[in-house]
């Protein structure tokens, strides 16, 4: 079956997914988004609440499927898997929604081989990893949501900082969706200017302290709103709508999205996030960005750190 290119499927329909089927609803992407859960009933509850917004939206189906409505999506997001609870690591996920990937990634590739796969459950460079692997895609068409959310948070607390539009910070945070993850200082600038020469325009000098605290807080922003609100879903959610767009728009925009290495950069065999070219057919192409010395080991060491991982799950 030919692929629609206006249409979306979302397998899980948990607060993440339910959240980004919202998301893209008022996003106008798409003419078409098909939900999909182990509780039809869920399923079918989000497609008819969010539906009834529609007469205030953009005309779009909207409904709750099963996997073979998913036959001529163009973007098949997996929100699907156990939730981060509080206290939890996203790797202390990992056994958990491996399993749940080794039931619902076969499904998906019996019905579709030509969409493309956006993974978003944690944690989410694993799960890209084994999707990656059980699916048979195109490398190209698998992929995570990887350090997105996290580099959004990056430049929304440079923003703040420095006082200017996030928008105008180019920041990117690397590696692994998770406790490795690394800021990539040695590249960051805004609107072109170095980092540090525009804190000291903005009257900061002590930039290893403050760098190290916003790392820092970028790194606990999910474990923090987990602790006060049980779950994160709305800047995620966000975040797939944003790849979405680079997709279906065929954008070409840089994402810094998770993504199969293959020893590029000398990282192995892992999935993880780096900034990478995003268009209608996928992955085009990583973009090397400048890193320091101490910048490269850690994103190496994220990468063994990843590996360690799936060498006992897989």
């Amino acid at each position: 079956m030919a692929i629609n290119s206006r249409k979306a499927a979302i397998v899980g329909c948990g607060f993440v997914g339910s959240a980004s089927a919202f998301a893209l609803m008022e996003s106008s992407l798409f003419s078409e988004i098909v939900l999909i859960d182990a509780d039809k009933n869920k399923a079918e509850g989000e497609a008819l609440d969010i539906s009834h917004g529609l007469p205030f939206a953009k005309p779009m189906q909207l409904y709750a499927g099963d996997y073979k409505d998913i036959s001529d999506a163009a973007v098949i997001i997996v929100t699907a898997g156990a939730g981060q609870k509080p206290g939890e690591t996203r790797l202390d996920l990992v056994k958990k929604n491996v399993g749940i990937f080794k039931s619902i990634i076969p499904e998906i590739a019996k019905y579709n081989q030509e969409g493309i796969l956006l993974v978003v459950a944690n944690p989410v460079d694993i799960l890209t990893y084994v999707a990656a692997k059980l699916s048979g895609f195109d490398e190209n068409r698998v992929f995570g949501s990887g350090t997105v959310l996290d580099t959004a948070r990056l430049k929304h607390l440079l923003g703040e900082h420095l006082g200017v539009d996030s928008r105008s910070v180019h920041a990117f945070i690397i590696g692994e969706h998770g406790d490795s993850e690394i800021a990539a200082w040695s590249s960051a600038n805004v609107s072109g200017i170095p980092l540090n020469a525009f804190c000291e325009m903005r009257g900061h000098f002590n930039h290893s302290s403050a760098m190290r605290k916003i790392a820092e807080d970028v790194k606990m922003s999910a474990y923090e709103i987990i602790e006060k609100k049980k779950a994160t879903y709305y800047g995620i959610a966000m975040s797939v709508k944003r790849i979405c767009e680079a997709i279906v728009r065929d954008e070409k925009s840089i994402l810094p999205i998770s993504s199969i290495q293959n020893d590029s950069n000398g990282l192995g065999d892992v999935a993880l996030s780096m900034p990478a070219i995003v268009g209608k057919d996928g992955v085009e192409g990583l973009v090397p960005i400048k890193l320091s010395e101490q910048e490269m080991e850690a994103l190496k060491e994220s990468a063994r750190t990843l590996r360690a991982v799936i060498d006992d799950v897989m």
